[in-house]
């Protein structure tokens, strides 16, 4: 039931109506009341009780509202209060009891009062030992607030008596009989209202007296009681009481209801219970086994056959023992017996015999890569430490053989997740490929707790699972593209994974026990590492794969991609086939990369344009030239445009580095009458701007040597502007360009056209050393260049390059942009053209 609990035979509350512990003397009120002599009779008007006055002494009361013809006992605490009581009980004992409004306010006024109340007349009054007065009430009749006349010592106010005037309709009857019907069951399903309230309403034949005596008997919140005495008609009362009653009644009987499901559902799981213990007492006498417990003997047996470490085994074996002792029916069963599925799944003990022959290696390698001779050398090096470990523990030496951690460091396309597949393949080793890009959640490197619904280990552990082996070669691709989130940070989880020192005993947060993953060889791969924090860069020896050169693309195809191509649509080798100039082209026309993607997806056009050929019923065999490529491929895509573009003085050539390899960059620069200053566009980062700021400083420093007046600077405009301007640009690397531009720009002297450059510039003119010399060196390689100016601390980068580029590429080593100058720019100004 909902509301305050409405007080059957005694309701304790203070003047202002709170609820009070009962007296200390009430124990003892009803011998005083023995001995006590009667109050004295009141007057009465005819039949309907005593009398009430016009003006009666106001009681607030706080959580409760009396009704008339009911009886209720209250206690009186505050001062005022016990003067009112006091006063009245020398007089007709008359007073008013109005509902407060607000039921924390202390000493309400007029205006924090109900106006409609009930008169009471006061039957009994007992002083206790803590100073309270319990009193006994009888409601008489409401009365209506008409006027207050006086708050000092207590509240008084003129009243008018409220009639409750019906006549006995069958209407009246029917809702007397509905009320009565419903009170009766709320009684028997209510184990607070007594019995005998039952028979107290059968012979009750007011409905005005039934209405009060219910209202005072059932639970009410106080503002519903208030609207219920104030209504003006004994048939509203009813209707009201029915309302009220229906809707206690439903909430009682939906509340039996739950109680009697929930019931139910524990006395079918401690029936399920108790017959599978009978059951297995029964098997155990016939000398039958349980299904269920034969197959956790089974488990059993193989959690001692993994041979896993000694906490693992414990762990396993305490679940074990745990799920015994549940039913299957539990939730908590299957949540035990999926962990245990896990546990004795992974391979604790399996491992695969490496293929140590370093002969067959090398094989392998050179047979699914061309070139790539550092890292070939850096596999068969790991292969020969690994043999050497061996040999030694054989011996009786501690030397135990473990994984590796590398990082393959590239371009796309330049076939890092291929070799660690060679890699595995040389090896004898199971191959697991995790890609990480986008990669947000901590939880997928160390799991979820097993608190949480539907938890699972992290990707690692589920790795190890699929490899059937704890030994395998686990690529894990894209490193430089895991972020962070309110989730955690995977890139932090991995330094675990990643530490030879630690991943020993890796912990998931699902297995909550060791697994070493120091015999896993770890291959990490990227694009660019900077993305990567130190902590992490710092767990793994980094290789770096830079792009091909045209040489070695033509080799790539002729190898690997045009046989794999051939096999996926459906030709044979004797049905088509490539030339070497039209591999050629098809690098330095079609495409335009540091990998060889691109390129395989451009041999695949070809191919599939053949296929449609040979599908209609051709038999002659395809040889593609070099003349053949427009037909299939359509009009070349890249065009040499350094000498087209350098031909105008401004114009210089830079070398940048991307993630996807070396590029080729131009500077462009241009002067107009004005006095807006200097202007720098291209969607330029703030380091890039800065160099062009530092290029200006020196050109205007150096403008008598250049031949420039004083006052040109003051009268024109400078424009640098660096095409693809979609394109972030960022870096210090092009400062020497940007000088170049703006002296050839000033000079009037165009710059050589084959010739490419890169460098950080200072206001002093020194040029200073700068990162990705291989990548840009291939840039220059593959756009026709044959002349690289370079800072001279790069000079020792050059041995990275490979021989067929340094061999057609003359490297001019400087230590300032005066040199720079020196062979880059042209030594006269080109003849007026009308396009100038």
């Amino acid at each position: 039931m909902t509301g305050p609990r409405r007080p059957r035979a005694l309701l304790l509350t203070d003047p202002a109506g709170a609820p009070q512990p009962p007296p200390a003397g009430a124990a003892r009120a009803k011998r005083a009341d023995r001995d006590a002599p009667p109050a004295p009779k009141p007057e009465r008007a005819g039949d309907d009780g005593p009398t009430i006055p016009d003006v009666l002494p106001i009681l607030p009361l706080r959580n409760v509202v009396v009704f008339p013809l009911s009886f209720l006992p209250l206690t009186v605490g505050q001062a005022r209060s016990i003067r009112l009581i006091d006063e009245a009980a020398v007089g007709d004992r008359v007073i008013g009891l109005v509902a407060m409004r607000d039921p924390e306010v202390e000493e309400p006024g007029p205006e924090g009062i109900h106006t409609v109340g009930t008169a009471a007349y006061i039957h009994r009054m007992v002083k206790s030992n803590d100073g309270n007065i319990g009193l006994f009430v009888q409601g008489l009749n409401r009365v209506r607030v008409e006027e207050w006349v006086g708050t000092e010592p207590y509240l008084r106010a003129r009243v008018t008596v409220l009639g409750d005037a019906f006549e006995p309709t069958l209407e009246i009857e029917a809702l007397m009989r509905n009320v009565s019907e419903l009170f009766g069951r709320l009684v028997n399903l209510v184990p607070y209202l007594p019995e005998e309230l039952l028979g107290a309403i059968q012979n009750m034949e007011d409905p005005r007296a039934l209405a009060y005596f219910i209202a005072a008997n059932i639970r009410m919140p106080v503002p519903e009681a208030q609207k219920f005495l104030e209504m003006e008609s004994v048939e509203m009362r009813m209707r009201a009481l029915v309302s009220h009653l229906s809707r206690e009644l439903e909430v009682l009987e939906l509340g039996r209801q739950i109680q009697q499901e929930a019931r139910g559902e524990i006395e079918k799981v401690q029936r399920e219970y108790f017959l599978r213990q009978q059951l297995k007492a029964i098997q155990r006498e016939l000398g039958e086994t349980d299904e269920s417990l034969a197959e956790l003997d089974q488990l059993e047996e193989r959690i001692r056959a993994c041979k896993m470490n000694d906490e693992a085994e414990r762990e396993a074996l305490r679940e074990l023992g745990r799920l015994k002792g549940i039913p299957e029916a539990s939730a908590e069963y299957g949540v035990i017996r999926t962990y245990l599925d896990w546990m004795v799944s992974l391979p604790w003990s399996t491992t695969t015999d490496d293929n140590l022959d370093i002969a067959h290696a090398r094989q392998v390698l050179d047979e699914d890569h061309f070139d790539l001779d550092d890292i070939k050398a850096r596999i068969l090096e790991f292969l020969a430490v690994q043999k050497l470990r061996r040999e030694r523990l054989a011996e009786g030496a501690d030397h135990r053989a473990g994984g590796g951690i590398l990082a393959f460091v590239g371009p796309p396309g330049v076939g890092k997740t291929s070799l660690g597949r060679s890699i595995a393949r040389a090896l004898g080793r199971s191959f697991i490929r995790m890609s990480l890009g986008g990669l947000r959640d901590e939880a997928e490197i160390r799991g979820h707790r097993r608190t949480y619904i539907g938890a699972l280990p992290g990707r690692i552990i589920q790795g190890l699972k699929r490899a059937g082996t704890r030994n395998p070669v686990f690529m894990l691709d894209e490193i430089d593209k895991v972020g962070a989130s309110f989730r955690g940070d995977p890139e932090s989880a991995l330094l675990e994974v990643l530490d030879p020192q630690q991943n020993r005993e890796f912990r998931d947060l699902y297995l909550d026990v060791p697994f070493d993953l120091s015999d896993v060889l770890f291959i990490a791969t990227g694009n660019v590492l900077g993305q990567v924090s130190g902590p992490l860069r710092d767990r793994m020896e980094i290789i770096e794969l830079s792009g091909y050169t045209e040489h070695d693309k033509v080799h790539i195809a002729r190898g690997f991609l045009v046989p794999r191509q051939l096999a996926e649509n459906g030709l044979r080798p004797d049905e088509m086939a490539f030339t070497d100039d039209a591999l050629l082209r098809v690098v330095r026309l079609y495409t335009r990369e540091a990998g060889v993607r691109n390129l395989e997806r451009e041999l695949g056009k070809v191919c599939r344009k053949v296929a449609v050929r040979v599908a209609e019923g051709a038999t002659e065999a395809v040889v593609v030239g070099a003349d053949d490529l427009r037909g299939h491929l359509g009009a070349p895509r890249f065009e040499s445009e350094v000498a087209e573009r350098t031909a105008i003085p401004g114009v210089a050539t830079g070398l940048a580095f991307t993630p996807y390899g070396g590029d080729v960059l131009f500077i462009e620069a241009s002067a107009a009458p004005g006095a807006k200053g200097f202007i720098v566009t291209g969607q330029l980062g703030d380091v890039m701007r800065e160099s062009a700021q530092a290029a200006l400083s020196y050109v205007r420093a150096r403008a008598a040597d250049l031949g420039v007046g004083p006052d040109f600077f003051a009268g024109h405009d400078l424009h640098v502007h660096v095409p693809a301007g979609a394109t972030p640009k960022d870096g210090p690397s092009a400062g020497v360009a940007m000088a170049t531009a703006l002296a050839s720009l000033l000079t009037r002297r165009p710059v050589r056209p084959d010739v490419g450059m890169t460098g950080e510039i200072t206001l002093r003119g020194k040029v200073l050393p700068v990162g990705g010399i291989r990548e840009k060196v291939l840039a220059a390689h593959r756009a026709g260049l044959t002349t690289v100016i370079l800072p001279r601390r790069n000079e020792p980068d050059l041995e990275e390059v490979p021989a067929e580029a340094r061999a057609r590429l003359t490297f001019v080593p400087v230590d300032t942009i005066a040199d720079v100058w020196a062979h880059a720019l042209t030594d006269a100004p080109p003849a007026d053209r009308a396009s100038d």
